[in-house]
């Protein structure tokens, strides 16, 4: 770890980010297999699509527990916006589609950012609900049957292309924001860039905390 790194994220987060994008990647794609007959060879790795669909479903109890903690902790932070920034940087397309000159400055989260969440959390309680009720049926008539199936495409639809969207932004998109759920450290200049609202309000609250220096202090 270099000297002058700054902590983004602590170790309860990075676990609960990746419980859920690992357990979503999964039903995503046993998801897929139990729905297209081409994928079903998925089914075989496991002994059967029986098998597949258990995992299936007990992966999903095991991403709706995930999927609390990340309500929960991340909320008051990723699930508000703040405005007029965040309208401003949404109009300037975060810079990642033509040059601007000057970014509106936003704190730990940016409006795309946000956005993801936000579809993670509404959309993933649409699947865990929707999926709830296919797995246990009884007492629900055919149509409502019928509106939980097309629910839970829907949902599998929306958080499969946001997290597509999300994977180009981590890597190619923005450089060094990877390192945010791996390490938990990122570059001053990185957040300086990305996030210099955040970094001034660490520095004022006297909460930064720097790699090698400890807390920041005024």
């Amino acid at each position: 770890m270099k000297k002058g790194m700054i902590k983004a994220t602590g170790p309860f987060e990075r676990v609960v980010h990746w419980c859920v994008a690992l357990s979503c990647l999964f039903l995503c794609i046993t998801g897929m297999a139990m729905m297209y007959h081409s994928l079903n060879v998925i089914g075989t790795l496991v002994g059967g699509m029986e098998n597949l669909k258990v995992l299936h479903n007990y992966c999903g109890i095991f991403f709706a527990v995930s999927l609390l903690f990340t309500i929960l902790m991340w909320w008051r932070e990723a699930g508000l916006f703040s405005f007029p920034e965040d309208m401003q940087w949404i109009m300037a397309a975060g810079g990642y589609l033509w040059k601007v000159e000057k970014m509106p400055e936003v704190g730990k989260y940016n409006p795309g950012q946000k956005m993801f969440f936000l579809a993670v959390a509404i959309f993933g309680i649409v699947m865990v609900a929707s999926g709830l009720i296919i797995w246990f049926p009884d007492g629900y008539t055919v149509d409502t049957l019928r509106l939980m199936y097309v629910l839970h495409a829907l949902g599998f639809v929306v958080i499969f292309a946001f997290f597509f969207v999300h994977l180009y932004l981590v890597t190619i998109g923005a450089p060094g924001s990877a390192p945010a759920m791996f390490t938990g450290w990122v570059t001053r200049g990185w957040v300086k860039t990305q996030h210099p609202k955040w970094l001034k309000e660490m520095e004022k609250d006297g909460t930064l905390i720097v790699y090698g220096e400890g807390k920041y202090r005024k």
